[in-house]
């Protein structure tokens, strides 16, 4: 099992084809290189099916995608927390706009996977959200405004000022929480300017894994971390 360190890169394999399987892994060892070359943590969120193949091939962190808040037994279908800790992932994603769920599932969540050892990034896409969701002690909180996730314009420029709020938000319910930042996070420019904002790291997706160099990318990311 990988720790997370700050500041920390989180690379989302959402379910893109150039992250499947073998492509996945390959991804992830791109992630493992330059982590041991520039020493910031990196970690990556693979497709389910994947978890078991990059967490045994690699010595980074792996997070899922997704858990159901279910305990063992009945639920065909649904993401069991224990299994995901088996297969070797250290934590999960909870909330990504792209699964959305309630705030009492939100909680739930969190709650399970505090119980089998999972350590819990919520998402949120409004500083109103992000403050609801710090009340609930999820591990790491990842701000995202919806309507620029995959746009190629970065949060941390387009809408400092809503990072902002969020980052102080979380401080008057706990202000020890990690708070990441994502959504258009392309260059190193743009992880740099959302460390200047307070933020402890970027939760990020097709600016990896589509790119035609990921290796290049992340690079210039790490660097801009250091």
């Amino acid at each position: 099992m990988s720790a997370i360190k700050y500041p920390v890169i989180i690379v989302n394999f959402k379910i893109y084809i150039q992250s499947v399987g073998r492509k996945g892994l390959e991804l992830a060892k791109i992630a493992e290189k330059v982590s041991k070359e520039t020493g910031v943590c990196i970690g990556v969120a693979p497709q389910t099916p994947d978890i078991r193949l990059i967490a045994e091939n690699t010595e980074i962190p792996v997070f899922a995608q997704h858990i159901d808040p279910l305990p063992p037994g009945r639920g065909t279908g649904a993401v069991l927390p224990e299994a995901v800790k088996e297969a070797g992932a250290i934590g999960t994603l909870i909330n990504h706009s792209e699964k959305r769920l309630r705030l009492a599932d939100i909680d739930e969540c969190v709650k399970r996977a505090r119980e089998v050892g999972l350590i819990s990034l919520v998402c949120t896409n409004t500083p109103e959200v992000t403050y609801a969701t710090a009340a609930l002690g999820p591990d790491i909180i990842a701000y995202e405004p919806p309507e620029l996730i995959g746009t190629g314009i970065p949060v941390s420029k387009a809408k400092p000022e809503a990072v902002t709020a969020a980052l102080e938000l979380v401080r008057k319910i706990n202000p020890g929480l990690p708070v990441l930042c994502g959504a258009g996070i392309t260059t190193g420019e743009d992880v740099k300017k959302a460390l200047e904002l307070g933020t402890r790291g970027v939760l990020l997706a097709s600016g990896v894994v589509k790119a035609k160099d990921p290796y290049k990318v992340l690079l210039d990311m790490a660097n801009s971390c250091l």
